[in-house]
């Protein structure tokens, strides 16, 4: 058998948190030859792994891009690196000699680069937000699961210390029961109302088209590329920032295991989701906007409530505040400026914890009745090796990374509910079935989980 076949054939993908197994680990780390990895987006996020990937002991051996200007400092640096715009040309033209595919194209994107490389029996590293919608993540997760190959999204908090020990005192009750979570962000949404009226020549070092992929076409204007702002193109904070503060709490209280339930025919388990926001906008994203999700009881754990607060919501700075019991900083304290901007807050009986914005660190409160506790790494389960170097070990033959696309697939799905439900009236309640992938009581949303291709582009 050869090492790319092996490569494919000895990582399983599947979710759990497993403890430590020393004599796995290790195996792993003896048999770490060299991958040969393909970048999909260089420039932007990209960047950070044109530096992280040789820093592990791995080489690109293809380069994409649809913007030939996109962090040109790169290509020098990989002389030998083959460099593409279109990445399906690159997987056919290319598909025996890369051993792994990293995607950081812009959101719109992710499902179809990821696909390709999983139908070419590629593992997988894909950036947050998983998809741009709860269709695509969904279609991700089945094929993972048929290829077998290792998955991941970039949610790099997951693999902090304080984040698995955070996880292990949730678990054991340290907070008593947990029947709220709410998760923030100060900046919303641009709500643009009009989209650009002109149109303006195709810069000669991009590929429009390729740029556009699976959205529908229109003529160039350089506002379309800042993806963020429309919904065709971008997730917005919800899945920009939601995608890391929402990670622990999900994580923790096993939201996940609902997706991994098989569809009933009758008494389906429903999640309810509702927000309130500036007004409905296909176009763009609300300026403000509150979500809440009211989850069904799970293995062990009750009924919960996850809100999530975008922007200058009218009431939800001064209810963190009292939740929290401290000052919010949104850019207004000279001391601290912007260090609150996002984060979560997870409510127990016993006490409350509250993590950055990456979950990467928290702090349990009150301070003083919590002393003691360390809080910088596990004590049972598993340590990360590093993010990116979970996957690149998995792709060897060890263990699913904690953020595969079972795991992924399910947050993605929970956080992409929530831009359904800010397209619909507000307070409009859209009853989600998290087996079947349905809303089971609004046709109209339910059309809204899913998109249309263009001609050409397929998962």
């Amino acid at each position: 058998m050869n090492r790319r076949i092996f490569l494919r054939r000895s990582t399983v993908c599947g979710a759990g948190f497993i403890l430590l197994d020393m004599a796995n680990a290790a195996w792993s780390a003896q048999n770490n030859s060299q991958l040969n990895v393909a970048l999909i987006g260089v420039g932007g996020r990209g960047q950070w792994f044109t530096g992280q990937i040789p820093r592990l002991g791995h080489q690109f051996v293809a380069l994409c891009d649809v913007d030939d200007t996109r962090n040109p400092d790169v290509y020098p640096k990989w002389p030998k690196a083959r460099k593409f715009r279109d990445f399906r040309k690159m997987l056919d033209t290319m598909g025996r000699e890369i051993d792994a595919v990293i995607v950081a194209t812009p959101d719109h994107t992710h499902a179809v680069a990821s696909a390709a490389a999983l139908q070419a029996g590629k593992p997988v590293y894909c950036e947050k937000p998983l998809t741009r919608t709860v269709h695509e993540s969904r279609a991700l997760r089945e094929l993972a699961r048929r290829q077998k190959v290792a998955t991941s999204m970039g949610n790099q908090g997951t693999a902090a210390g304080p984040f698995r020990r955070a996880l292990e005192l949730i678990r054991k009750g340290v907070l008593g029961e947990i029947r709220e979570v709410h998760i923030w962000n100060s900046e919303g949404g641009a709500d643009r109302q009009q989209p650009p009226k002109e149109s303006e020549p195709v810069p000669d070092f991009l590929d429009w088209d390729l740029w556009l992929g699976p959205a529908a076409f229109r003529p160039y204007h350089r506002q379309w590329l800042q993806r963020n702002v429309w919904r065709d193109f971008g997730t917005a904070q919800l899945g920009n920032w939601g995608s890391h503060s929402t990670n622990l709490a999900f994580m923790s209280l096993h939201v996940q295991d609902l997706w991994l339930q098989t569809p009933r025919e009758s008494t389906p388990v429903l999640i309810r989701v509702e927000a309130q926001h500036t007004g409905v906008n296909r176009l763009s994203f609300p300026k403000w906007e509150v979500i809440r999700w009211q989850i069904p009881a799970r293995a062990g754990f009750p009924p919960i409530t996850f809100t999530w607060h975008n922007g200058r919501a009218p009431g939800s700075r001064d209810l963190l505040e009292n939740i929290i019991g401290e000052e919010l900083d949104w850019g207004d304290k000279k001391d601290k400026k912007w260090v609150d901007h996002g984060g979560a807050i997870i409510v127990g009986t016993k006490g409350r914890l509250r993590a950055t914005e990456h979950n990467a660190t928290f702090r349990l409160l009150p301070r003083d009745q919590f002393q003691g506790i360390q809080t910088d790494r596990p004590e049972q389960i598993e340590n990360s090796q590093g993010h990116e170097q979970d996957w690149l070990l998995a792709c060897q033959g060890g263990k699913a990374p904690w953020a595969n696309f079972d795991y992924a697939d399910a947050l993605n799905e929970f956080l992409m509910l929530g831009n359904v439900a800010t397209q619909v009236e507000p307070g409009t309640i859209l009853e989600f079935d998290p087996a079947a992938m349905t809303i089971t009581n609004h046709p109209a949303a339910n059309a809204l989980l899913r998109s249309e291709y263009r001609p050409g582009w397929t998962l």
